[in-house]
């Protein structure tokens, strides 16, 4: 029996289209189950549904549930609809008539709803501590490498000169912005929807803002309606924060697959860190990099999958919104291990140094020629074009000595403030008071 059936018995055809993967997912969102029941059942104590003795056999059995799930002893049974039904399935089976009164002032529609925001918090603060191994890993890089200058490239064509400093602090810096996007999905994420029941409230006299402080989120979704209606934002807001960190990542990925190339030559990697070819004896493939950025890329169609899955949909709940799952909940984990594997190969990087002493980069001296034309007191536009006939008649000779000392150029990376941003952003998501609470609550 479901525990919203009756007395008619479902084809099992539709049961098994309308489950679809649902066990399979749900197992990740058990530990989550947990906890919110943890904090319900404490809040209908306080308002007199659940009896103090009941209130402690649930809470002691939550807890042997809790510690079976972080075991891995815990498994949704064929049978068994949703991780919700198992958890109240195995209270009631071990406690009796008190694990029946769990669901009093709840919905399986809030009950989701709030273990997917706990969920997502857990999942979110993991990418940002991967995310913060790699921007450290970045940033060492970028000072260690400081001195060596490497071309800059638009269009593809030679530039101007740049420096491996610049280079690895470049995607530092970016990861700086991906983290406020993941802070606007942390905000979203941390508001409670528990006790907003199947989307239109209760008659029960609820304390939500109790269970709010239980669960340590920062605030209530307040309408119960806007409650049930955040269900798939919440993923879209979440994806496209997730998406701003892989774009980072595959562009990254992007260059290095480039600056190992023949043609450029700038990095290696250890060849048991590259993989060969079945003909080919001299291949060192960069084929890590190449899974990053095709995963990655992968996860930037992400927040368009969830958008089209959600389209004019109506409020209220939808069984649409569980198809969700099937596309998210996998790319936390290929994010996470994008970014840890992205740290690892570059503890493992070798740069080459006197990259510009080849000849073909001479033209990218041409700025540095004009600009000491115009210290000079040559009018630049004059400076330009004198420079530029030199070059098309063969007698361009550059000036390698590169004097570039503003704010966040070659000789003045300012890495210090990149840090200083970072770790300013890194404070404002508050791990440790979500830490605490639930500490608390699983005492």
């Amino acid at each position: 029996m479901k525990i919203w059936q009756k007395n008619i018995d479902v084809d099992s055809f539709v049961e098994s289209f309308t489950v679809g993967n649902d066990r399979v997912m749900d197992l990740q969102l058990a530990a989550a189950d947990v906890l919110g029941s943890l904090a319900h059942t404490r809040m209908l104590n306080s308002i007199n549904l659940m009896t103090d003795e009941d209130l402690v056999v649930v809470q002691k059995e939550l807890k042997n549930i809790y510690k079976e799930i972080l075991a891995g002893d815990f498994q949704i049974e064929d049978s068994v609809e949703d991780v919700h039904s198992q958890v109240e399935m195995l209270l009631t089976q071990r406690i009796g008539e008190a694990g029946k009164k769990i669901h009093s002032g709840r919905s399986r529609n809030d009950q989701v709803l709030v273990d997917l925001k706990l969920y997502f918090r857990s999942e979110i603060q993991n990418i940002i501590h991967n995310t913060e191994a790699f921007f450290n890993e970045l940033i060492q890089l970028s000072e260690r490498y400081k001195h060596i200058l490497i071309p800059g490239y638009t269009h593809l064509q030679i530039a101007m000169p740049s420096s491996f400093g610049l280079w690895f602090g470049a995607y530092a810096e970016s990861l700086v912005d991906d983290l406020e996007m993941m802070k606007a999905a942390w905000k979203v994420c941390n508001k409670n929807p528990l006790g907003s029941a199947a989307g239109y409230g209760s008659s029960f006299p609820l304390n939500r803002t109790m269970t709010t402080q239980l669960l340590g989120f920062e605030d209530l979704n307040y309408n119960v309606v806007y409650a049930q209606m955040g269900r798939g934002k919440t993923e879209r807001i979440l994806a496209q924060g997730m998406s701003a960190i892989a774009a980072t990542l595959a562009k990254f990925a992007m260059d290095v697959c480039l600056y190992i190339n023949q043609n450029f030559g700038f990095i290696s990697f250890p060849a048991h860190l590259t993989t060969g070819s079945s003909i080919m004896p001299h291949k060192k493939n960069p084929d890590v990099f190449e899974l990053i950025r095709s995963r990655c890329n992968k996860i930037q169609a992400l927040p368009n999958e969830i958008a089209l899955m959600t389209t004019n949909l109506p409020s209220g709940y939808h069984r649409d919104l569980q198809l969700l799952k099937e596309n998210l909940f996998p790319a936390f984990k290929s994010l996470n291990e994008c970014l840890e594997i992205a740290t690892f190969m570059l503890e493992n990087i070798s740069v080459k140094d006197n990259i510009l002493d080849d000849p073909k980069y001479d033209y990218l001296f041409s700025v540095e020629v004009v600009n000491n034309e115009v210290l000079k007191g040559v009018p630049f536009r004059e400076a330009y074009r004198k420079i530029g006939i030199d070059i098309d008649e063969g007698r361009f000779k550059p000036s390698k000595e590169v004097n570039h000392m503003h704010e966040g150029s070659i000789g003045n990376l300012c890495n210090d403030q990149i840090q200083r941003m970072f770790q300013q952003v890194m404070a404002t998501f508050g791990f440790e008071k979500v830490e605490k609470a639930l500490e608390e609550l699983l005492k």
